[in-house]
C-alpha cells in the first residue's frame, strides 16, 4: 500500500471513529463459536426497571454496549499528536457484542465480545500490537464491576491492519441491580504497545521500540 492510500484509509477510520463499530446481541459469539449460549436481548431500551415477581429465565435486562466518551480509540503518533502524516497506527472497535442470561437468584450473567481493529498510519510499520481493553458493568452510572484486558492485534508484513478479540464471560450483576444497569467497554487512554523490537543496534544493547519493524 503507498503512502498516500495508507493516508486515506487511515483518515477514513478517524472520521468513522466509534461508528464503525457493529453492536449485536448474541451474533459475535455465534459467528466465533459457531453457536453460543442463550442470548436476553433488551434492545437496549430502559424498559419497566421495576425487577419480575417471578424467576423467567427468557425476561432479562440486556442493554446495548456503551462506548464512552474518549474511550473509542487510541493513535499512536512519530512526533506531535494531531500530525496525520505522522500516524503510526489507530485501533478503534470493530464490533461489540453481549449476552445475558438471568439466573436462578435474580441475578444476571453478562458475556461480552469485542473485536477491535488496527490499521497503520504513514509512520507506522507491521508488527504486534498490544491494546488495553476495560469491560464494566456500572449502575447509576457507578461501577459494579470492572475487568481489564490487553488484546493482541497483529499486523503481518505486506498488510496495512489486523484485528484481535477479547470474550468476557461471567460478568454478574447483582439481583438489586438487574434492570438498569450499564455494559461498558473503553479502550485505554494509554497508547497502544508494540511489543516488537528493533534489530539490535551494533556494540549496543537491544532497544525496545515504540513502533514495529516490518520483517519482525
Amino acid at each position: 500500500m503507498t503512502t498516500t492510500a495508507r493516508l486515506a484509509a487511515c483518515l477514513g477510520l478517524v472520521l468513522a471513529g466509534i461508528g464503525g463499530a457493529q453492536a449485536e446481541s448474541g451474533g459475535f459469539f455465534k459467528n466465533l463459536f459457531g453457536g453460543g449460549g442463550g442470548s436476553g436481548d433488551g434492545g437496549g431500551g430502559g424498559g419497566n426497571l421495576m425487577a419480575p415477581k417471578a424467576f423467567d429465565p427468557n425476561d432479562v435486562y440486556c442493554p446495548n454496549v456503551f462506548v464512552p466518551d474518549g474511550g473509542a480509540a487510541i493513535q499512536a503518533f512519530a512526533g506531535a499528536a494531531g500530525d496525520n502524516a505522522r500516524l503510526r497506527h489507530q485501533i478503534v472497535f470493530s464490533r461489540l457484542s453481549r449476552e445475558c442470561q438471568a439466573r436462578g437468584d435474580g441475578s444476571v450473567s453478562v458475556r461480552v465480545g469485542v473485536e477491535v481493529r488496527a490499521m497503520l498510519g504513514p509512520a507506522g510499520a507491521p508488527g504486534r500490537f498490544e491494546a488495553p481493553v476495560t469491560v464494566a458493568i456500572k449502575y447509576n452510572e457507578q461501577p459494579v464491576m470492572s475487568r481489564p484486558h490487553r488484546v493482541a492485534i497483529p499486523i503481518p508484513a505486506g498488510t496495512a491492519q489486523g484485528e484481535g478479540t477479547v470474550i468476557e464471560n461471567d460478568l454478574v450483576v447483582p439481583a438489586d441491580k438487574a434492570w438498569g444497569y450499564d455494559i461498558e467497554v473503553s479502550l485505554g487512554a494509554q497508547k497502544a504497545k508494540s511489543v516488537a523490537r528493533r534489530r539490535k543496534p551494533a556494540a549496543t544493547e537491544a532497544v525496545q521500540s515504540e513502533a514495529p519493524v516490518p520483517g519482525q
